[in-house]
Parts: C-alpha cells; sequence; structure tokens
C-alpha cells in the first residue's frame, strides 16, 4: 500500500476560492452545475398521484359559430381568361394492336348514334351537349343543356 491518499471518482476540490466560484447572476441566485450524471433510474413517478387526472372529463368549452360576412368579390377578371372548347363527335377505346391494322379505308364503329347530342368539353371538362351547325362555312355548336358546374355557380 502507499502512503498516498485514495482517490475516488465523486471527490471535488477544496480548496475553491471566489474567484473560480460560478458567477451570480441578476436576480443575486447562485448557479449551481452537477457533476454526477443523470441517472434514469433515479426517477420514481409512483410517488405522483396522477390517478385523479383519469377520473375527470376534459371541460369543453363551445363557442358560438360567427360566420363572417362573405364580401362580394368582383370575378370579371376571369372572363378574359382563354379556354379550349372542344365538341367531342363519339368515342372507341381499342386495342393497339386493332389500331394498328387499320388502314386508309377502315371503318371503325364509335359509341354514339347517328343524331345523338354530342359532348361540348371546356379544357377537356364536360360542359354539356350541343348539335353541329354551319355559320360562314364553318363548323359551329348550338348549345343544347348546359351542365350545373362550377363555372355556371361562379357567375351568378
Amino acid at each position: 500500500m502507499s502512503d498516498a491518499p485514495e482517490q475516488t471518482e465523486n471527490t471535488m476540490a477544496t480548496d475553491a476560492t471566489p474567484e473560480s466560484a460560478a458567477p451570480e447572476t441578476a436576480d443575486n441566485a447562485t448557479e449551481f452545475k452537477s457533476e454526477a450524471p443523470f441517472e434514469s433510474d433515479a426517477l420514481n413517478f409512483d410517488d405522483f398521484d396522477l390517478e385523479d387526472f383519469d377520473d375527470q372529463p376534459a371541460e369543453v368549452v363551445e363557442e358560438p359559430v360567427v360566420e363572417a360576412p362573405k364580401p362580394e368579390r368582383d370575378l370579371s377578371f376571369f372572363k378574359n381568361i382563354p379556354v379550349t372548347v372542344t365538341l367531342e363527335v363519339a368515342s372507341k377505346e381499342i386495342a393497339l394492336g386493332d389500331l394498328m391494322k387499320a388502314g386508309e379505308g377502315s371503318v371503325i364503329e364509335l359509341d354514339k348514334l347517328n343524331g345523338e347530342p354530342l359532348d361540348v368539353k371546356v379544357n377537356g371538362s364536360l360542359m354539356g351537349h350541343a348539335e353541329v351547325v354551319v355559320v360562314n362555312d364553318k363548323y359551329g355548336l348550338r348549345l343544347i343543356d348546359v351542365l350545373d358546374s362550377a363555372l355556371t355557380e361562379m357567375g351568378e
């Protein structure tokens, strides 16, 4: 054995001077730093009385629903946005192989009957139905019916 005093891991310096002490904060409280590591096993939540919290229902406060008045919006700027109007005669889904066999003079039967109203689409979305007319030697369409949609409701 040696004559030197035995040192352990948790020894602290005993000759602390005021210069080495932790600085004081504005409210004159001294700041202490723990050198011992945090041990999660030392926490014991069994001492807390948490059972009362589960038995009491949460207090619900119902506030009256107040609907804000809807301001009238000037939607006239929508009138200048360009859209594409398409008159779809008819369509049919067929296999690509069958389409590749078709040549000049081949007939592909479509899904609409002669005289049946044609679909009018705006930017690909169905707007209504129409029939074909000729105006100044150009094709045109006469609307037969217009589907209720967000576009018609927006204009009201």
